[in-house]
């Protein structure tokens, strides 16, 4: 116990230190400033990093769980639901763990950390070496890029159902442009205030979208068919996969926290309020819509036009450009590292540095706007890895050795008797998820993707449109 108490003191030691640091000596001088200027802007309590993480699990993709269900059927979408929340749940506290040892190590080789955001390629590096490092960063840049994609290509589908004068991809130009203002938010110290507000926001359009298809009631004929393919069944349950795998984010939250020991079950507790948002609004969607669904992956686009709709798209845009925040801040993070300006005190150097990173995102939202179907595609081939075999592998083989299990920087959880129930879970972690997310998933995801890129094309200007019916002669006439 004594090395594990000295370990945290270290560690707690060297976060005020670097909270110190970031917070400069403007937050000294005047303390009215610092109260505003703390409420608003820094934060790193437990309570912030809790509204950031269900903020961020559940955006965009709450629009597309309907579509999910229709492929999966009710009950097994409750079903995978409820077991990857759990899943994901789990992964994001041995990631958490990981980070923790990661951290102790160093403190104890007196490494500093002031003004240097650790990211996870940096943890698995210094835990397993350069080849982790390599893995880690490829899966982890390339699935926060498309994760920044999808936000972008969920703007214009949103926006498109209030006004439908200008298509898709003429809206994706536009929100790529409003976008692009992430690249002045430093850190997520900074993402207190827009944090609650997303969650507040998609809680909103959670409600909205049960109680009105509630009231909506069931169309005429209605049909709940799936499960009857075997591709949809997959695309499905993979798109649930990415929905709760939304911690690539997690080493970045836990180190904008004052005490990042306290993260390890935040992730849990998040998921479980996700749940009353996700559940709720999926089953009577899709009660109330049934097959309908296989058609219009945007649950927004099946429900009428009203006032309370407009807000909930509106809130939604709003809550996407956060999470495009999200995503995209561990991106500029590496960028900055990668061109030696990530000690840089001035916020306006830092966010011209960034822009290059906003430009590929943009011009792959404009190539594949494929909202639904792409969803499904990054989680089984990015998801999968990312946040769920990597880091159960991780753990593994950092706590291989009988040494290191028993000079661990945090005891094993109480829901795990011992190490070879850990290593049991551990293990079925990594073959679920390679045999049905990534093997499976990947068939299904990239058939059906192929599919929409066969029926749409590349640079789709306006991808499920419906058809704008032109007036006859006769009407012209009259």
């Amino acid at each position: 116990m004594l090395p594990q108490k000295q370990a945290e003191e270290a560690m707690m030691s060297s976060l005020s230190q670097t909270i110190e640091h970031e917070e400069g000596e403007e937050v000294k001088g005047d303390t009215s400033h610092f109260s505003l200027k703390n409420i608003l802007w820094h934060g790193g309590s437990a309570y912030d990093a809790w509204f950031s993480c269900a903020s961020n699990q559940v955006a965009q993709v709450l629009l597309t769980l309907p579509y999910s269900f229709s492929q999966l059927g009710m009950v097994s979408g409750i079903i995978f639901q409820v077991f990857y929340g759990l899943l994901g749940s789990y992964t994001a506290y041995l990631i958490s763990i990981l980070y923790i040892e990661y951290r102790s190590r160093k403190e104890k080789e007196n490494v500093s950390f002031k003004n240097h955001v650790i990211q996870w390629f940096e943890v698995l590096e210094g835990l397993l070496g350069p080849y982790w490092k390599a893995i880690g960063l490829a899966f982890n840049c390339t699935f926060l890029l498309f994760g920044s994609v999808i936000q972008l290509i969920a703007c214009a589908s949103n926006i498109y159902y209030i006004n439908d004068h200008l298509d898709k991809r003429t809206w994706t130009y536009i929100f790529g442009a409003c976008c692009a203002t992430t690249v002045f938010i430093p850190s997520f110290h900074n993402y207190r205030i827009w944090s609650f507000l997303g969650l507040g926001m998609t809680t909103y359009t959670a409600w909205y979208l049960t109680i009105a298809a509630l009231v909506h009631g069931q169309v005429e004929n209605v049909t709940h068919s799936a499960p009857n393919k075997m591709v949809l069944y997959f695309t499905g349950a993979t798109n649930i996969l990415y929905t709760f795998g939304g911690h690539a984010v997690t080493v970045e939250i836990m180190h904008a926290m004052w005490k990042p020991q306290k993260f390890k079950y935040i992730y849990f507790y998040a998921t479980i309020y996700v749940f009353t948002l996700t559940l709720p609004s999926a089953i009577s969607v899709y009660w109330a819509f049934g097959d309908q669904l296989l058609d219009h992956s945007n649950a927004f686009s099946l429900l009428p036009r009203s006032g309370w709709r407009d807000t909930g798209v509106i809130l939604m845009l709003i809550h996407q450009f956060i999470t495009f925040g999200f995503a995209c801040t561990p991106l500029y993070f590496v960028w900055e590292k990668v061109i030696g300006m990530h000690d840089t005190k001035s916020i306006c150097l830092r966010a011209l540095a960034r822009l290059p990173v906003v430009i590929p995102i943009w011009f792959l939202a404009i190539i594949f706007p494929f909202f639904g179907p792409i969803n499904s595609a990054v989680g089984a081939l990015l998801v999968s890895f990312t946040v769920y075999i990597i880091p159960a592998s991780a753990h593994m083989l950092t706590y291989r050795s009988a040494s290191a299990r028993q000079n661990a920087a945090e005891k094993l959880p109480f829901f795990i008797p011992n190490w070879t129930v850990m290593y049991v879970v551990n293990a079925f972690v990594v073959v679920w998820v390679l045999v049905v997310g990534f093997g499976f998933g990947g068939w299904a995801s990239m058939t059906n993707f192929i599919k929409q890129v066969d029926t749409f094309g590349l640079f789709a200007k306006c991808y499920q449109c419906p058809q704008k019916v032109l007036p006859s002669n006769h009407t012209l006439h009259h």
